[in-house]
C-alpha cells in the first residue's frame, strides 16, 4: 500500500481550524482509496515567529524537503504588524516558495454550479461552467528583485530571466495540452522591457506545441477581459505580480475567495498546497470558517503531486454535491443549512 509523507504547516488565524479539517478528508479518502498517509507538522509564519523568532525557521525546510507533499493554512495578522519587513509572516511564506524551488503557481478559478448565484457577474457572462487556471510564475520578478530605499524614496525590481520565464511557459503548456489547448500570455510588453523578453521565449517556445493556440494579452486588458468576457479564457501564463493580482480578481468571478484552492509546484513532484485566502484572524477560534479551499487544495494535491487523480475527483464532486444544501457563514443563502467549519469537514466525508 502506498505511503505519503506529509507535512502540515497550519499557520495563524484560522490556519489550524481549515487545515484539520482538509487532513480529515484526505484521511476519509485514503481510506476509500487504498493508500495511506503519515503527517508531520512544523511552524511558519507569525506563530513561527512566536515560538523561534523567525518566520521560516530551517527545520520547517528540512521537514518540508524530506517529505511528498506541504499543506498550508494561512500566515499573518495584525499580532506581527510591527516586524521588520523580512521578519514578517509573508517573508516566511516567500522563503519557504524559494527554497523549495516553487516557481509555478496553480490557481484555479471554477463556478461551482450549486454557487453560481454568488457570482458578481451576470449569468449569461459567466456561462455554465467557467473554469479558468491562471499559472503564476512564483519565484521571480518584482517581489524577487533588488530593492532598497533612499533618504526620499525606495524602488523594488521586475527581473526575468529566459530560463525563468521558459520553464513556468512549460508547465502552462503541458497543463493547455491536457485542457482546451488554449493558451493566453498576459504581460505588459508596451511598457516593459522584462515582459517584452516574457513576450519573445513564450513565443519561441509554442514551437513545440503547435496544437496550443496562443495569444497574448496586456495585464489592464486582462483585467478588464476577466470581467467582460471570462469565458474567454482558458490557462492564462503571467508574472508573479500580475498573476497575484489577476488571480485574486478571478477568485471574486468565482464567487467566494472562501472557495478557491491553489497549488505551488515545483520541478519535480514535491508541492506546496494552500487556500487562496488569508488568516481571517477577526474569526479564528470562532468555527465559522471556510475549510473547502484547503480541502479543495489537498484535491490539487491528490492530482499533480501523489498521482491519486480518482481520490482528487472524488474529493472535488463531493464539495459540490454538499454545496447544494449547505453552507458555512461567508457564502450562506437563504434556505441553505448554516454549518460550522467542522460539520462542513464532516459533510465532505460522508459524501466521500
Amino acid at each position: 500500500m502506498q505511503n505519503y509523507k506529509i507535512t502540515l504547516l497550519k499557520g495563524d488565524g484560522i490556519g489550524p481550524e481549515i487545515v484539520d479539517q482538509a487532513v480529515k478528508v484526505l484521511d476519509r479518502a485514503a481510506d476509500k482509496f487504498g493508500f495511506t498517509v503519515t503527517y508531520d507538522e512544523a511552524l511558519l509564519g507569525g506563530c513561527a515567529i512566536d515560538a523561534t523568532g523567525v518566520p521560516l525557521p530551517d527545520e520547517t525546510v528540512a521537514k518540508c524537503k524530506a517529505s511528498d507533499s506541504v499543506i498550508l493554512g494561512a500566515v499573518g495578522g495584525p499580532k506581527w504588524d510591527n516586524q521588520p519587513g523580512n521578519n514578517r509572516p509573508e517573508a516566511g511564506l516567500l522563503g519557504i516558495r524559494g527554497a523549495l524551488g516553487l516557481f509555478a503557481n496553480l490557481r484555479p478559478s471554477v463556478i461551482f454550479g450549486p454557487l453560481k448565484s454568488a457570482s458578481p457577474i451576470k449569468d449569461d457572462i459567466i456561462g455554465d461552467n467557467m473554469d479558468i487556471m491562471i499559472v503564476r510564475e512564483l519565484t521571480g520578478g518584482i517581489y524577487f528583485g533588488e530593492r532598497g530605499r533612499g533618504d526620499d524614496c525606495a524602488w523594488d525590481t521586475e527581473k526575468y530571466s529566459v530560463a525563468e520565464v521558459e520553464r513556468i511557459a512549460r508547465v502552462a503548456f503541458d497543463l493547455a495540452m491536457k485542457r482546451n489547448k488554449k493558451l493566453t500570455s498576459v504581460d505588459k510588453a508596451n511598457v516593459l522591457e522584462s515582459s517584452r523578453l516574457w513576450r519573445e521565449t513564450v513565443i519561441r517556445l509554442s514551437a513545440e506545441y503547435p496544437e496550443v493556440e496562443l495569444n497574448h494579452m496586456y495585464v489592464d486588458n486582462c483585467a478588464m477581459q476577466l470581467v467582460r468576457n471570462p469565458k474567454q479564457f482558458d490557462v492564462i501564463v503571467t508574472s508573479n505580480i500580475f498573476g497575484d493580482i489577476l488571480s485574486d480578481e478571478a477568485s471574486m468571478i468565482a464567487g467566494s475567495i472562501g472557495m478557491l484552492a491553489s497549488a505551488s509546484l515545483s520541478g519535480g513532484k514535491l508541492g506546496l498546497y494552500e487556500p487562496i485566502h488569508g488568516s481571517a484572524p477577526d474569526i479564528a477560534g470562532l468555527g465559522i470558517a471556510n475549510p473547502l479551499a484547503t480541502i479543495l487544495s489537498v484535491a490539487m494535491m491528490l492530482r499533480y503531486s501523489l498521482a491519486q487523480p480518482e481520490a482528487a475527483q472524488a474529493i472535488e464532486d463531493a464539495v459540490s454535491e454538499v454545496l447544494k444544501t449547505n453552507r458555512t457563514p461567508d457564502i450562506y443563502e437563504e434556505g441553505m443549512n448554516k454549518v460550522s467549519c467542522e460539520q462542513m469537514g464532516d459533510l465532505v466525508c460522508q459524501m466521500l
